[in-house]
C-alpha cells in the first residue's frame, strides 16, 4: 500500500507537551530505590574538544546495507529524487556480484518508496551468528528471515505494498532501501559524515545494544520477578551461572526498575556502573529522553505519520518500549514511576526525574536554551525505524524535525549529533565484523557450534558477549563534521560512550566494558574549523529545503 503522508495541521513546531502522568503498574518497593543524586549545578567542566553538547539519536534495527548498501547511487524511479554530488565517496556496500550473484539463497532487492513498511526479522543472538556462517555471510534466509510455521516468509508476504508474489526464492531479509526512501539520511551523509565500518558491540537484539551504548557491559545481570523478588529463573537472564541468578543479557527483558515494564514476565537488573553514574560523579548535565515516557499507555498508528489520529480499527503500537530504556536497568539511574521533572531548570540535573525524561522535556530544554551536555534521544516506537511497527518514512519525520530544530538553536555551534542504531534486526549485511571479544557458550555459533572465536580476549571472563556484531549505520552531524565524508575507522556502539568519556570525563572507563576496545568517532570530525553548514530538510520527503520551507511542519511526536 501507499502510506498517507500529510503535513500536520497544527502550526506548532514543537512536540505536543504530554499532560498525562505515567499510569503503570508498580514494583515492590524493596527492589527499587535511587542512588545518591548528583549536584544540580550546571557543569563547569572544560571539554576536550569544541563539542559542548552531544545529542545521540538512538534508532532501531537497521543494518548498514539495509539503508546504505548502494550509497550514493539511487534508482530514482520512485519516491524522492536523490542526486549525489560528483565528488561523493563510495562505501563498502552492495556492488557487482553481491547484487547479481549473491551467495545467499536469494538476491538483494531494492525496496521501493511504497514498500517502506516491512516485517520484523529475526535478530536473536544465536541466529545472527548462524547467518554469518563462519564468515561466509550466506545463511541469512535460513536463520534471520522472519518465519511462519517454521518456514521463511517470502517477500510478497513480508513487504506491505510489494507487487512481488510469494515465490520460493524471494525473501525480504535480503532487501534494501536507497536514497529515494531513506532520503534524509542520505542527504545527511552527503553534507556531513558517516562511518561504513561500525558494528553492534555484540550480537543480539535491542536491549544488549542499548546497554552497550551506556556501559559497554551486558554481564553482571540478575533476574527480578514482576513483584520485585530476585529470582534464578533464566527467562529474563539466560546463562545463569549460580544460585544467585547472575548472568549476561542477550535477549529483550524489560528493566527491573521500571513500573512500565511488562507485568507478566521477569525483568533484568544490571550491576556495575553506566555512563550516567560517571557523569553524575563529575556533575556533568545529562539526560535520556524517550517518546511515550510520560504516558506508557499511549499508542500511535502504524505506517503513517503519528501526529494524525488513528482511524477506527487501524493498527497502533504503544509509544513507549521499556526494553529500549537502558538506564531503567540500573537502580542508580532509574526513574521507576516516570516522575516528570519539577521544572525546566531540573532537566539534565538532579531531581525527581533522575535524568530520565519524556521527549517533550528535551523540547522544553531546547526552547529554554538549556540543553544538557549529553542527551540521549529515543523516538516513540512508531518513529524509531523498527520494522513491523515503524518504517523509514516515519523515522525520517522524527529525525528531520529534531535536526532542523537543533540547527536553529543557539547551541548548534558547539553541538554534535550522532545518529546510531541498536541492532541490525537480522537484515542482510555482507561485511563480517571482526571479533574483538570471544565467547564459548552453548548459544554461540559464529566460528563453530558453541564457539565465537578463540584468539581474541574475553572481557571480564564473561560468556555470551560475542562481538563485534552486525554492521550498523553511524553518522555525525555537526558544524565540526567533515563534509561529504565516509570514515573507515573501526567503531562500534561503545565508540559513542568513549567519546563522552574522553570529552567530559578525562578518559574514564567502565570496568569490563567494551569502551576499552572502542575506536574513536573522531574520523568523522574536523576540529580545526567548523566547515559544515546547517542543512534543513523537508520532514515529509527528506529533500533539501530552504530555511523557511523546513520550518513549521510540527514535530508530531506527541501522543497519537
Amino acid at each position: 500500500m501507499t502510506h498517507s503522508r500529510l503535513f500536520p495541521g497544527s502550526p506548532s513546531r514543537r512536540r505536543r507537551v504530554a499532560v498525562a502522568a505515567a499510569s503503570c503498574s508498580g514494583l515492590v518497593a524493596g527492589v527499587l530505590g535511587l542512588a545518591g543524586a548528583a549536584s544540580a549545578r550546571p557543569s563547569t567542566h572544560a571539554t576536550a574538544t569544541p563539542i559542548e553538547h552531544l545529542v545521540v539519536i538512538y534508532q532501531e534495527n537497521v543494518s548498514f546495507d539495509h539503508y546504505f548498501g548502494t550509497y550514493p547511487r539511487a534508482a530514482n524511479t520512485d519516491g524522492t529524487l536523490f542526486q549525489a554530488a560528483p565528488d561523493t565517496p563510495t562505501v563498502n556496500g552492495l556492488l557487482g556480484t553481491l547484487l547479481t550473484a549473491n551467495p545467499n539463497k536469494t538476491q538483494p532487492q531494492r525496496l521501493a518508496h511504497d514498500e517502506a513498511l516491512t516485517c520484523d526479522q529475526d535478530h536473536d543472538y544465536t541466529a545472527e551468528q548462524r547467518a554469518a556462517d563462519h564468515g561466509a555471510m550466506d545463511r541469512f534466509v535460513e536463520y534471520t528471515n522472519r518465519e511462519s510455521d517454521g518456514q521463511p516468509l517470502t517477500r510478497g508476504e513480508c513487504v506491505t505494498g510489494s507487487t512481488t508474489g510469494p515465490t520460493p526464492e524471494d525473501y525480504a531479509v535480503m532487501d534494501y532501501y536507497d536514497g529515494n526512501t531513506v532520503t534524509a539520511l542520505w542527504n545527511y551523509a552527503q553534507h556531513f559524515a558517516m562511518n561504513d565500518n561500525s558494528y553492534g558491540t555484540t550480537y543480539g537484539p535491542s536491549t544488549p545494544g542499548a546497554l552497550n551504548l551506556i556501559s559497554g557491559e551486558t554481564a553482571g545481570a540478575y533476574a527480578v520477578t514482576p513483584g520485585g523478588t530476585r529470582t534464578t529463573d533464566a527467562y529474563a537472564v539466560p546463562n545463569q551461572d549460580g544460585v544467585d541468578g547472575t548472568g549476561t543479557v542477550i535477549n529483550d527483558p524489560d528493566g527491573a526498575f521500571d513500573d512500565c515494564s511488562n507485568p507478566t514476565y521477569n525483568r533484568a537488573a544490571l550491576t556495575g556502573k553506566n555512563v550516567g553514574d560517571l557523569l553524575n560523579e563529575q556533575h556533568v548535565s545529562w539526560g535520556w529522553f524517550q517518546g511515550g515516557f510520560a504516558d506508557c499507555a499511549a499508542a500511535s498508528p502504524v505506517g503513517k505519520y503519528t501526529d494524525q489520529q488513528p482511524s477506527p480499527g487501524e493498527a497502533t503500537t504503544q509509544d513507549y518500549s521499556a526494553h529500549h530504556e537502558p538506564f531503567q536497568y540500573y537502580a542508580s539511574t532509574a526513574n521507576p514511576h516516570h516522575t516528570p521533572p519539577a521544572s525546566v531548570a531540573e532537566i539534565g540535573h538532579a531531581g525527581p526525574a533522575n535524568h530520565q525524561y519524556d521527549l517533550t522535556d528535551f523540547d522544553r530544554a531546547l526552547d529554554a536554551g538549556s540543553l544538557p551536555a549529553v542527551s540521549f534521544l529515543k523516538a516513540k516506537k512508531s518513529e524509531d525505524g523498527h520494522a513491523g511497527y515503524s518504517d523509514p518514512l516515519d523515522e525520517q519525520h522524527f529525525l528531520v524535525d529534531t535536526l532542523n530544530e537543533l540547527q536553529r538553536s543557539k547551541d548548534w555551534k558547539s553541538t554534535a549529533v550522532v545518529i546510531a542504531y541498536d541492532d541490525s534486526d537480522g537484515w542482510y549485511d555482507h561485511q563480517l565484523a571482526p571479533v574483538v571479544n570471544h565467547s564459548d557458550s552453548t548459544r554461540d555459533a559464529l566460528t563453530a557450534d558453541g564457539q565465537c572465536s578463540t584468539g581474541s580476549p574475553k572481557l571480564g571472563g564473561e560468556e555470551l558477549r560475542c562481538g563485534y556484531g552486525p554492521r550498523l549505520p553511524l553518522l555525525v552531524i555537526s558544524p565540526f563534521s567533515k563534509v561529504n565524508a565516509v570514515d573507515g575507522t573501526l567503531t562500534d556502539q561503545t565508540s559513542i560512550l568513549r567519546f563522552v568519556e574522553d570529552n567530559w570525563l578525562g578518559g574514564a572507563r567502565i570496568d569490563n566494558s567494551f569502551d576499552a576496545l572502542a575506536g574513536p568517532i573522531d574520523g568523522m570530525l574536523d576540529f580545526s574549523q567548523p566547515a559544515a553548514k546547517p542543512l534543513f530538510l523537508d520532514p515529509l520527503t527528506g529533500a533539501v529545503a530552504s530555511r523557511g520551507a523546513g520550518h513549521g511542519h510540527g514535530h508530531g511526536h506527541g501522543h497519537g
